[in-house]
């Protein structure tokens, strides 16, 4: 009965001792892909989130790893093939929600295997004319457009891009018969409104930046649901006259599907506590970008959102899906 008693306790003590404890994350490096190339917006505020995070983490780095291709393929495909263990993350971006638009196959799938973790930024496109254009307001744009169908055009980067279906957006709520004229990159368009190859272009701000700053553009009007904190005396297109208008770029953070809950919290923490930051404010807003933090839920509706709202624009804008 002792040996019995004893057995019973020794196995009590065991099924009541701690677990051993979970290793803490992170303990190596961490590595956030990017779909696009280095220079851009995305990449300026991915490496300021980075160092801090690095700063945050202990040291123990924080790298951003530049895989640019065409419907961020490379990168997504990259991020959701790595180890599920909070090592390898990438950024998703309304680029993703567009690119699920578009393509007829995509090889991922990033509602199904992106596990969100926060929004990082936001940042609207500029509606800009010649600084000597006729054109005061956006108004006198919509007005002129529709008193002569079919003479105006609007230059844009990239078929299929932000820009170019912001444009196509605003084509089909203003009603207005527009030609929407792509050019290969944010300076043929600027070139294109000085020469008056096209009246209007449509772009993010570090893009034109300069030539507002310099007085050859004359922005008429933001993108998004509210003003440019560097541009309060600039409307939106929606308070322009062009109900139900706006188009946000957007930026986030995710990981593999399957990665553990308590490293997309740990993640989700530092971000906002990064974020939140005044001088990672000044630092992104010197690049036109709203810094903003989220949970990983509403970042994954606002994906789900855009690919609904995209798919509609690129089907009543005839673009061919690759």
């Amino acid at each position: 009965m002792r040996s019995l008693a004893r057995a019973a306790f020794a196995a009590a003590v065991l099924v009541l001792a701690p677990l051993p404890a979970q290793a803490k994350w992170p303990e190596k490096p961490i590595k956030i892909v990017l779909p696009f190339g280095a220079g851009g917006v995305a990449d300026v505020t991915a490496r300021v989130l980075a160092d801090r995070l690095d700063k945050l983490f202990g040291g123990h780095g924080v790298v951003i790893e530049n895989m640019p291709g065409p419907g961020g393929i490379n990168a997504a495909r990259t991020v959701v093939n790595a180890p599920p263990d909070g090592y390898t993350m990438g950024l998703v971006t309304n680029g993703t929600a567009i690119s699920v638009a578009a393509f007829k196959h995509l090889p991922f799938d990033p509602v199904k295997q992106f596990a969100m973790v926060s929004e990082l930024g936001e940042f609207n496109l500029l509606f800009a004319v010649d600084a000597n254009s006729k054109y005061k307001t956006l108004a006198d744009f919509v007005k002129d457009a529709k008193a002569n169908p079919g003479k105006l055009n609007i230059g844009t980067i990239a078929v299929g891009g932000t820009q170019n279906l912001g444009g196509e957006l605003f084509k089909s709520l203003a009603d207005v018969n527009v030609q929407i004229v792509p050019y290969k990159n944010s300076g043929d368009v600027v070139v294109a409104v000085l020469r008056n190859d096209v009246q209007m272009l449509i772009d993010f701000p570090p893009a034109i930046n300069g030539q507002v700053k310099a007085g050859k553009l004359r922005v008429l009007a933001s993108s998004g649901a509210k003003r440019e904190a560097e541009m309060p005396n600039v409307p939106t297109v929606q308070e322009a006259g062009i109900k139900g208008y706006e188009v946000s770029s957007w930026n986030g953070v995710f990981a593999p599907k399957g990665t553990p809950q308590d490293v997309i919290e740990a993640m989700n923490k530092a971000m906002r506590q990064v974020l939140a930051a005044p001088d990672v404010k000044a630092q992104f807003a010197r690049v036109g970008v709203e810094p903003r933090a989220s949970s990983p839920q509403e970042l994954m509706d606002r994906l789900k959102a855009d690919i609904v709202k995209w798919n509609a624009v690129i089907d009543k804008a005839g673009i061919p899906r690759k």
